[in-house]
């Protein structure tokens, strides 16, 4: 019997990467996934087409996490396919590193849209759209909060601003039998990481210098993270950062 049969989950940004390592985790345990997606149709179905041939359920469903509009219509659409919605996993999200004088207020907005109001707008439907027996939310911080790297000024504020969500809610959401937990990853190779031209750079042989284990982090490192957290082995669990970053800090 899987760790997560009878739970239904949303994975956003789920079709690629950490996400999609997440929602095939979790399938794997037996929950019914959502793989939300932005933009990367052909990708989210991918990642269904693979849960379902290994006989688990899922969907994909568009939208962008930074309008209520469409994080209304994920859930609605969720409970039309499931019956119900118990596990949110918050791991849309972009990024872009450069010292203070580079960031423009469009990339400021950008990653604060997608980043913070993001998890919050999905954070507040989980809320809304969990029944009775609560459920579990896990949010997609980073090990950059502890690093204080030049060149992340705005992604470390961006994840910062998760963490601090995440304790939060953790306290106003338990009495609802919500928990709040988040999973900070340190550097981990992804199609997003390989998009931004910085492998053999100095930026990133400095992260994997930093990184106890001595490499970086694969997708598949960060999913058992987040099953953990969805399951009832994790029912007393709530308010957690859990870096899982090789030991990078």
């Amino acid at each position: 019997m899987g760790r997560l049969n009878g739970k239904v989950a949303i994975v956003t940004g789920s079709s690629k990467g950490i996400g999609a390592a997440i929602a095939k985790g979790l399938a794997a345990q037996g929950a019914a996934v959502v793989v939300n997606y932005a933009s990367s149709a052909a990708d989210a179905g991918r990642v269904v087409e693979q849960i379902t041939l290994q006989g688990g359920r899922a969907i994909a469903i568009q939208g962008d996490v930074s309008k209520a509009a469409d994080i209304e219509r994920l859930f609605d659409q969720a409970h039309a396919a499931f019956g119900q919605v118990n596990v949110l996993v918050n791991n849309a999200g972009v990024y872009s590193f450069g010292p203070l004088d580079s960031v423009t207020e469009n990339e400021f907005h950008r990653q604060m849209d997608t980043n913070v109001l993001g998890t919050f707008l999905t954070m507040q439907a989980a809320a809304k759209h969990f029944g009775d027996n609560g459920g579990s939310i896990v949010n997609i911080a980073s090990a950059a909060v502890e690093m204080n790297d030049a060149g992340t000024a705005l992604y470390t504020a961006t994840k910062a601003a998760i963490v601090a969500m995440t304790k939060v809610l953790s306290n106003e959401l338990g009495p609802r039998n919500i928990r709040v937990n988040a999973i900070a990853p340190g550097a981990t190779e992804s199609e997003g990481l390989h998009a931004l031209g910085i492998f053999g750079s100095d930026f990133l042989n400095g992260m994997i210098a930093q990184t106890p284990l001595g490499r970086l982090g694969q997708p598949e490192d960060i999913a058992p993270v987040a099953v953990f957290l969805a399951s009832d082995e994790a029912a007393w669990v709530t308010g957690e950062v859990i870096f899982a970053s090789g030991g990078q800090r």
